[in-house]
């Protein structure tokens, strides 16, 4: 093990025992990465001179926590799979009289809107609630505010239309000067909330897990644990979704089996 690996590691160790936050268990490429451009963000001198910052300064940690989170994500992200959801998830969600989703690693909330809209323009949203969760209050703050770029809204639109969208996407936001604001009706029904998946536990029973590209930054053993956290929050025949680059784990390969596995489109075995 190399130095900087060494300091890698003392300083995962010192965040977990710092903040509740765990992060050891994350592929070693991406916390390297993340890591190397936070020094170069923050001008320290060594990865170990970050771990006396994070264990004195309040902000360099708030710092740390925001760049390790994973916020690469749109509105429609992959409209093959939205396509994918209406077509043979909802029609298994609205066999339910009360519908529970939960979006975890839900960044900075786009995902989660997107599947609201889904589920609305279904017309089985007002019994649905959809928890969407993340690790990092920052990133919660900015979805709960559901305010983006207006530049953006051309690709969001764009994705809209090829995941098989039936109204004017106009509808579902509101312009002024140079952001969109998610409307209310479309926020109504989520609720975003902290949840660290490396450390917490079950906290509700589930119809739809939704985690895409996510675990890809795990390593094995914290993909393991996931995904038999998501088994145990889903109720009987309940549907898991992942990313396009993200597969059930061999060893949790008799929990699930696949609705549609093209889009990562899972189903809780009954057992």
């Amino acid at each position: 093990m190399n130095n900087e690996a060494i300091e890698i590691k003392c300083l995962l160790e010192a965040l977990f025992e710092k903040s509740g936050h765990d992060f050891r268990d994350y592929s070693t490429a991406h916390i390297t990465r993340r890591l190397r451009h936070v020094r170069t963000l923050s001008g320290a001198e060594s990865i170990t001179h970050m771990i006396h910052r994070l264990l004195y300064d309040p902000g360099f940690l708030d710092l740390l926590l925001h760049q390790l989170s994973i916020n690469v994500t749109e509105m429609f992200r992959d409209p093959a799979f939205y396509r994918a959801v209406r077509h043979k998830v909802v029609p298994l969600l609205a066999t339910w009289p009360h519908i529970k989703v939960w979006h975890a690693g839900c960044a900075s909330g786009e995902e989660a809107y997107s599947m609201a809209i889904v589920l609305r323009e279904a017309g089985i949203y007002p019994r649905c609630q959809i928890y969407a969760t993340d690790f990092s209050p920052a990133v919660l703050n900015d979805a709960r505010q559901g305010i983006y770029p207006v530049e953006r809204i051309k690709a969001y639109t764009e994705n809209y239309l090829k995941a098989g969208g039936t109204e004017s996407f106009s509808d579902y936001y509101t312009s002024k000067y140079d952001y969109a604001m998610m409307n209310n009706a479309i926020k109504a029904n989520i609720v975003f909330a902290e949840h660290n998946l490396a450390i917490d536990a079950v906290f509700s029973e589930v119809n739809l897990v939704v985690c895409r590209n996510v675990m890809i930054y795990f390593s094995r053993a914290l993909q393991q644990r996931v995904l038999r956290l998501f088994h145990e929050s889903l109720c009987p025949g309940g549907i898991l979704c992942l990313g396009s680059k993200e597969t059930v784990a061999a060893e949790c390969r008799s929990l699930f089996e696949p609705l549609d596995e093209e889009q990562r489109i899972y189903r809780r075995v009954y057992r």
